[in-house]
């Protein structure tokens, strides 16, 4: 009878063990916490967003962007869809997003324990591995004072991203012990922070913009929907979706801007004249200032920050303003700069980026490239994804493809 070791009991561990074992095998996971599944309760605020309809490899992103479409593809894509049929998951959809039915990321954890219960899979929790070696053919696995030999072990640590989920994981250590080299771990999906005094005034903010991140001068990605202005910076999915190019560019000295278009709806080339208008009209009424006149449209903090940032006195009317002032002003409008000095930490971050070269790993089976027998998933991998469920995708089908590869089998 063979013997698997599966470190890490978090999605893709739990995915991995459940797909691993059967009636010839034994499965024991190896969890550092006091339960498994911990962070699957924090993802997608609680709801857990396990899955999105639209599986484009642009979603997602790897020091070797040429092998992701190894990875994400529609027989994997199919296999994750017959995974939550079986741990009897009805889908939730909102707009491409996958959520269970109930609305609760618990309904996802229980319902991989159940299963892991369902097939006697052993769990041993509150069991930090602090080494592993490779002997005649079997892995030895140290745990404190205990030690575990095994044919087969599926290393799914994860990371320590995520404020929540914050406790001693040395799996890139544990990996570099058999073998394999690490990209740097960064952190992703993350905050981004920029140094100005007037961040404070525009705190709490959340509003709709298209925002493009530009690098060295040269434009490398651009997102469009809801931000959220804080008293370091910026936050919210359009951030998160940026930060992994950012974390990057600020490693190799590069200066990244984002210039934030507060107003998507109207095309730049109409925003003068639409103004204009708006004053004209209700000056039919009254005076209405450059600053009452620009509250219609924005938030009144982000609008006094506006203003100031363009050196405009909030109490002037728009025939009031020089030409110049114009200019300024709808620039601050639609492409308003802000230069980022630094993300927040991984501790803050949902995920990482770095960790295992995916030309390391068959990414067919998961297994190493470097060692036989031994399978790599989930944030270990270098490879990571947008907001919208893509983590938790490759969480799936990594631990699926592991776990099914480890016991000899393949999707069909």
């Amino acid at each position: 009878m063979e013997k698997i070791a599966v470190i890490g009991g978090g999605a893709s561990g739990l995915a991995a063990a459940i797909t691993a074992k059967n009636k010839m095998n034994e499965v024991i996971i190896l969890e550092k916490n006091v339960s498994c599944g911990k962070k699957i309760l924090v993802t997608g605020n609680g709801r857990c967003n396990y899955w999105n309809i639209d599986q484009n490899i642009s979603h997602y992103h790897s020091e070797n962007e040429e092998l992701i479409k190894d990875f994400i593809t529609k027989t994997n894509c199919q296999m994750v869809m017959d995974f939550f049929d079986y741990l009897g998951i009805i889908p939730k959809i909102k707009n491409g997003n996958y959520y269970p039915s109930s609305n609760q990321a618990l309904s996802v954890k229980n319902a991989l324990l159940s299963l892991v219960q369902t097939k006697n899979i052993t769990i041993r929790e509150n069991t930090l591995v602090e080494s592993i070696f490779y002997e005649k053919e079997k892995f030895v696995i140290s745990c404190g004072n205990n030690k575990l030999i095994v044919d087969k072990v599926i290393v799914a640590t994860g990371t320590n991203a995520s404020q929540k989920i914050n406790t001693k994981n040395n799996g890139y250590e544990l990996v570099k012990q058999l073998g394999h080299t690490i990209i740097e771990p960064l952190p992703a999906l993350v905050q981004l922070r920029a140094k100005k005094n007037y961040l404070n005034k525009w705190n709490g903010v959340r509003t709709d913009v298209k925002i493009t991140l530009e690098e060295d001068n040269k434009i490398i990605a651009q997102e469009e929907g809801e931000i959220q202005l804080t008293d370091y910076g910026i936050s919210g999915i359009c951030t998160f979706n940026l930060s992994y190019y950012v974390a990057k560019g600020l490693r190799n000295k590069k200066r990244e801007v984002v210039k934030i278009n507060f107003l998507p709806f109207i095309k730049q080339e109409s925003l003068k004249g639409y103004l204009l208008w708006m004053e004209k009209r209700i000056n039919s009424i009254q005076k209405i200032t450059i600053k009452e006149n620009l509250e219609v449209l924005l938030n009144y903090k982000l609008v006094e920050v506006i203003l100031e940032v363009s050196n405009i006195k909030k109490d002037l009317l728009w025939q009031q303003l020089t030409n110049s002032q114009k200019e300024h002003l709808i620039k601050n409008l639609v492409s308003f700069e802000l230069e980022i000095i630094k993300t927040n930490p991984i501790e803050k971050a949902q995920v990482c980026s770095g960790g295992v070269p995916l030309n390391e790993l068959n990414l067919k089976t998961m297994e190493s490239r470097v060692l036989k027998n031994l399978y790599l998933t989930g944030e270990l991998i270098d490879l990571v994804g947008d907001c919208g469920g893509y983590n938790l995708s490759i969480a799936w089908i990594s631990g699926i493809l592991a776990g099914l590869n480890a016991k000899g089998e393949t999707y069909d």
